[in-house]
């Protein structure tokens, strides 16, 4: 069975406000026809911070026009980066700020059940980093009320971070939960210089979505097949594990986004040879 091959959302189109990674309010809808066109399964939907209560992910007449948009392509949403969440980690110390923050993710469960989304991604990396014991034990308690949630609705609550495998692991186990799973970035395992193979021996039974990006040791994000992501050792990793979940391209952009997408695309397309379509 082949994997689905999608795109980070907004990867498709001009940037919105110059931001390197942002939901393109206003002109979303856009990226459906042109992901279809390139023969891209699914797009994996972005809830920022920033103008979040413009999100269509969020509201019963957001969904419905992002169902319109699933049905007139065939273009799934079966996953979502939530990265709301790295501006307001549920390990804050601001009670106001996690009370928010939950109130976001419930809701982000409840409109994503509604159109077929099976993860939602919560990054915990850069300034939301666990990077304490007492990070972790936070994050974990004010988390734990909507995994019973995410339960209910069959949803993956897909974790990134920038830990080490084993430490890794020890959060995932924390929550003794199918539904609290793990969030691969292939580029963002690169720069921290960690092999692909021990980190899928240690949690690869926990991945349910892989995001397909290059990064340089230490360095940030370049163009696919030119930094240090040893995709060679991910492919055997993911075959050993029969992995079913998507392959979302979150490669390098520029401003313009579509014509150096369409190259990596190609280039994926060569290098997951039988992983997709």
């Amino acid at each position: 069975m082949r994997n689905l091959l999608g795109v980070m959302q907004g990867r498709l189109l001009p940037k919105f406000k110059g931001r390197y990674q942002a939901h393109p309010v206003g002109y979303w809808q856009d990226e459906f026809p042109i992901a279809k066109s390139l023969g891209l399964d699914c797009i994996e939907f972005i809830l920022d911070y920033n103008d979040f209560e413009k999100n269509p992910l969020i509201s019963e007449t957001g969904t419905t026009e992002i169902q319109k948009a699933i049905e007139e392509t065939g273009v799934k949403v079966v996953s979502i980066c939530a990265d709301y969440f790295m501006e307001a980690p549920f390990h804050s110390g601001d009670p106001i700020v996690v009370k928010n923050s939950q109130k976001v993710l419930s809701t982000l469960l409840k409109y994503g059940s509604e159109i077929g989304v099976n993860d939602i991604v919560i990054p915990c990396v850069d300034q939301s980093s666990l990077r304490s014991d007492s990070d972790k034990k936070i994050f974990y308690e004010n988390i734990l009320p909507l995994v019973k949630e995410a339960e209910l609705l069959n949803i993956n609550l897909s974790l990134e971070t920038d830990l080490a495998p084993r430490d890794f692991l020890d959060v995932i186990k924390m929550f003794n939960s199918t539904s609290v799973t793990v969030n691969y970035d292939i580029g963002n395992s690169a720069s921290l210089g960690f092999d692909p193979t021990q980190e899928f021996e240690i949690y690869g039974l926990h991945i349910t979505d892989i995001h397909i990006k290059d990064r340089k040791l230490g360095s940030g994000s370049v163009e696919l097949g030119t930094g240090d992501a040893q995709f060679s050792k991910v492919l055997t990793q993911i075959d050993k594990l029969n992995y079913s979940g998507p392959l979302i391209m979150q490669a390098y952009r520029d401003d313009e986004g579509l014509e150096i997408f369409k190259r990596q695309l190609e280039w994926v397309r060569r290098k997951f040879v039988g992983k997709i379509n």
